[in-house]
């Protein structure tokens, strides 16, 4: 053989090395991605989950919110007239006013 086509073998060698290590690399990538993709944070399985959880906070809030407008419609009773708050003191408390006759039903056994 002659020296340039040694030179060329040599370079070609090289030049195949040199795309096996990039491919090497590549596909080295790809399988990390994949795995970030299916296992790691950020995942499909925890977007899912983080979603359900979402759902779930929102219905609890919406309860919460309900709540808070049926207790500041209390709050708004109870500052505007004695009327609520008697109705919660013959109600809780069993108040009985002056002069009032208390009559209690008991049902049969």
């Amino acid at each position: 053989m002659t020296q340039r086509n040694e030179a060329v073998i040599a370079q070609t060698t090289t030049g195949i090395t040199s795309v096996r290590w990039l491919i090497a690399l590549l596909v080295t990538i790809f399988i990390y991605l994949q795995f970030k993709l299916w296992v790691g944070d950020g995942s499909y399985s925890e977007v899912h989950r983080l979603k359900d959880a979402i759902g779930q906070q929102q219905l609890e809030n919406q309860k919460a919110i309900e709540r808070n407008v049926a207790l500041s419609g209390e709050v708004k009773d109870l500052r505007q007239g004695l009327t609520a708050v008697e109705e919660r003191a013959r109600n809780e408390l069993g108040m009985i006013k002056q002069g009032e006759t208390f009559f209690q039903i008991v049902g049969q056994k």
